[in-house]
């Protein structure tokens, strides 16, 4: 008999938006078009991975405002009409981090506009007045669309396992390495083979790893992770099963086609393996919640946890990771309120 997933949904998952072909492209009116290329082409602090995420979404931008607006010139936008753009992705129910970020991409165009391309009044004098006008709309009301549900010790010691029957070595290091380290997927990729020979300090149980570009303001941040002893052993147990030498720990491929994971590689393992061991729904984003989770459950301030483990700058970007359900001590809530017992049992 088949086995169920449970996709722990609060809502249905919106349909992607369609790509906005090279030929779609071309019909959105040519200035439009000059202006986000030439953003692109000088936004040489976004990562490869963000460039290409922003070329989809101001392309998407673009085409709607040559369906919607008649191609109207950027310029000439309105708060009215962007107003009128989130309501069009809102209608075919993005969540709020995709509405903030395609959001966030539109502001990000408008901030070059305003603070550079304005300047050039030589130029471009029909931006000298422009204003960004994603500046002071309505907050993005925040909603789910799955429940995010920690990752328990038995379902982590349940996925270790039948990856270890599975002789999945590469797979079973990765799941310990983010369960442990509370990295994200495109920085536990980062890791180097050398950190498996980092000298380590007498009673330490960890090691820090090499310096790891992430994500961050002004073209990422370098930070070092804690790697514990727990991920150590089984990242040693790959590379001795692996049979071929690399820089890098988390590789694929055999002989001299070896290469770097890629990040689709985490999503396939979660979607096609790892949900299937659980039962339920596991995506790359729930290890660092649970890892964090897992450390606040032990007591760890959130402070060291944040500082150490999440690499956040402020404890309440760590916050939103917390998964805690807080059922004993939601239980002791009521316990000292007073008890009448005046009703007779039957009744209640």
């Amino acid at each position: 008999m088949e086995k169920t997933i449970n996709m722990n949904m609060l809502r249905e998952r919106a349909l992607r938006l369609p790509d906005v072909t090279p030929i779609m492209y071309l019909e959105c009116n040519i200035e439009n078009r000059n202006i986000v290329d030439e953003y692109l082409s000088v936004s040489s602090h976004l990562s490869i991975e963000s460039i290409k995420q922003y070329t989809s979404a101001l392309k998407q931008f673009l085409y709607w405002i040559h369906t919607s607006l008649n191609d109207k010139e950027i310029h000439k936008i309105s708060k009215r009409d962007f107003m009128r753009y989130m309501s069009y992705l809102s209608n075919r129910q993005l969540s709020s981090s995709a509405l903030k970020f395609k959001k966030s991409t539109v502001s990000a165009l408008n901030g070059y506009i305003e603070n550079v391309v304005a300047e050039d009044k030589e130029n471009s004098p029909e931006y000298s007045s422009f204003r960004n006008f994603t500046r002071g709309l309505p907050p993005i009301p925040k909603n789910q669309v799955y429940n995010k549900i920690a990752i328990s010790i038995e379902e982590y010691e349940l996925m270790v396992k039948t990856l270890l029957d599975d002789e999945n070595y590469l797979a079973c290091a990765w799941v310990v390495t983010m369960f442990n380290v509370g990295c994200r997927r495109a920085g536990v990729i980062q890791f180097k083979t050398e950190i498996l020979n980092y000298p380590k300090i007498e009673d330490q149980n960890y090691i820090l790893s090499n310096i790891v570009k992430e994500k961050g303001r002004a073209g990422g941040k370098f930070v070092q992770y804690m790697v514990n002893d727990e991920a150590l052993k089984y990242m040693r147990l790959w590379i001795d099963k692996r049979g071929y030498e690399h820089d890098c720990i988390f590789t694929l491929g055999k002989g001299t086609s070896t290469r770097q994971m890629s990040k689709e590689w985490a999503d396939n393992l979660c979607e096609e393996v790892l949900s299937d061991v659980c039962g339920r729904r596991i995506n790359v984003h729930l290890f660092k919640s649970s890892c964090i989770t897992k450390l606040l459950q032990d007591g760890v301030d959130i402070k060291l946890v944040s500082k150490y483990v999440a690499q956040h700058e402020d404890i309440s970007t760590t916050s939103i990771y917390d998964l805690r359900t807080f059922d004993i001590e939601k239980k002791a809530i009521f316990a000292n309120m007073p008890n009448t017992n005046f009703i007779k049992e039957e009744i209640i």
